[in-house]
């Protein structure tokens, strides 16, 4: 069978396709026919070597996939053979709070991941994917969707409907963010320097939006639209050029996921802006199989439909990632692994 593989920090040029050799499935174990793959910021930071992995040999990149059970192993009682199934970015992180232990491996990352024709994994990684959802929609959702899960639902202080939630950009967690929130009866602000992404954010639901460029202190547009209040959860994704503005315009007693760091990592934040208004600040590194199948339910009631960007044939795997790096995208990127197109 046909898989990528990529040294981690050897570029995208060094991502290429070879000819990736089947092995037997052990107790436990199940072999999932890939349909489709998503993209995420992770893994050009994977490519670039900016994602702290600790790995000498080339990997199958991509944490984010869904595709069908063609067998099972011995002791399989999850999943059976024609089951459709996403993987969760950590397959040792089913339910609960994290841990070292939980997280100590993640697809795509520090182990191989789904960029592959056929990929084996464990029945424990496994979520079933709901019948109102595609391959290509549902291979959306493990890493950005459950990060947008976790931010709202799980890790923020008590959301319910007709808190306000701030979202920084247009890529793939914000707007999954957005479609969630509004979905959960969310006031919703966006921010983003194209006027173009707005109006599809408008397009989308979103209730505000902003633009960064043609508004430095946008912190400050975020409080007036909400009469001086600020935003019960803001997805804070920009890092050390944004979190301090992000923290002032939370409210009192609400949430900054931190969820990336596009500007870079790093500078400080006055821990008297958080003590004197209650406000809290929690790290997102995704979530757990649990999540991703919550948020596969609320998808399904819903009937959430993640917005899909641009899709790739198997063989532009490199032209996806390169597209993906340019930044021109509303939403995500996904490869159609059954396309062999050129």
């Amino acid at each position: 069978m046909k898989a990528y593989q990529i040294l981690p920090g050897a570029n995208i040029d060094a991502l290429r396709c070879i000819d990736y050799p089947d092995r037997q499935l052990g107790h436990g174990e199940v072999r999932i026919r890939v349909h489709a793959v998503s993209l995420n910021y992770r893994d050009l930071m994977v490519a670039s070597g900016n994602y702290l992995v600790n790995v000498d040999d080339p990997i199958i990149p991509c944490s984010d996939g869904a595709g069908d059970v063609l067998e099972t192993g011995p002791g399989v009682t999850r999943v059976q053979v024609g089951d459709r199934v996403a993987a969760s970015f950590f397959p040792y992180w089913q339910d609960g709070r994290t841990s070292p232990e939980k997280i100590r491996h993640a697809l795509g990352g520090d182990i191989d991941g789904m960029l592959a024709e056929e990929v084996v994994l464990h029945e424990d990684a496994l979520a079933r994917i709901p019948a109102s959802l595609s391959f290509i929609e549902a291979a959306t959702l493990p890493c950005a969707g459950v990060t947008a899960w976790n931010a709202l639902f799980v890790s923020s202080n008590g959301t319910k409907p007709g808190d306000t939630v701030l979202l920084l950009g247009t890529g793939g967690v914000s707007v999954l963010g957005l479609q969630l929130a509004r979905a959960a009866g969310l006031r919703t602000i966006i921010t983003s320097s194209s006027e173009d992404k707005l109006r599809r954010a408008r397009d989308l639901g979103a209730h505000h939006t902003i633009n960064y460029q043609a508004t430095p202190e946008w912190h400050e547009d975020v409080l007036a639209l909400t009469q001086g209040r600020g935003a019960d959860v803001v997805l804070e994704v920009g890092g050390k050029g944004t979190v301090n503005r992000s923290v002032a315009a939370a409210a009192m007693g609400g949430t900054v996921a931190i969820i990336g760091g596009v500007s870079g990592f790093g500078g400080e934040v006055n821990p008297a802006s958080l003590l004197s208004s209650a406000k809290r600040m929690v790290g997102i590194f995704v979530g757990s199989r649990a999540m991703l199948e919550a948020l596969m339910r609320f998808a399904d009631v819903s009937g959430l439909k993640p917005v899909i960007d641009r899709v790739f044939p198997f063989a532009q795997a490199q032209q996806a990632y390169r597209y993906m790096e340019s930044g021109s995208h509303f939403g995500k990127v996904v490869i159609d692994v059954t396309s062999q197109d050129n």
